[in-house]
């Protein structure tokens, strides 16, 4: 793949997780909607760090160092860095739940939806970047 391509196939992949993510949440399977919210800025932070860098992403999770890494801490609003704060542990509470009443109480309905508006905001955000 040419470095298009990869952009695209990131992006893409965020799209589908994004429109999963809602059928998911209309499902009340809330831990299972914070991953995919994670998942789906992962991803749009590699295609950014695709077409800013032109290199492959480093391999890992954290959405903090993603963003550092790629130059998106430069242009990234606040709003946006508090998002990628929130959805750092329902990466690893999805995957190691140890303490999973905690994140229980935290991922209700109405933050569920917060969130999905957020992650919406930043999808549109971030896509301007990627189009550019």
């Amino acid at each position: 793949m040419n470095i298009e391509e990869k952009i695209k196939y990131w992006s893409e992949l965020a799209d589908d997780d994004l429109i999963t993510a809602e059928i998911i949440l209309n499902s009340k399977r809330y831990l299972h909607f914070g991953f995919l919210c994670h998942l789906i800025a992962e991803r749009y932070i590699k295609a950014y760090y695709w077409k800013n860098l032109l290199a492959e992403p480093p391999y890992t999770h954290n959405l903090l160092v993603l963003s550092s890494k790629s130059g998106l801490n430069e242009v990234i609003p606040e709003n946006f860095k508090q998002l990628l704060f929130k959805l750092m542990p329902l990466n690893i509470q999805a995957r190691y739940p140890t303490s999973k009443d905690k994140i229980y109480q935290l991922l209700t309905y109405d933050y569920c939806t917060l969130l999905l508006s957020e992650i919406k905001e930043f999808s549109v955000w971030i896509k301007n970047f990627l189009t550019s």
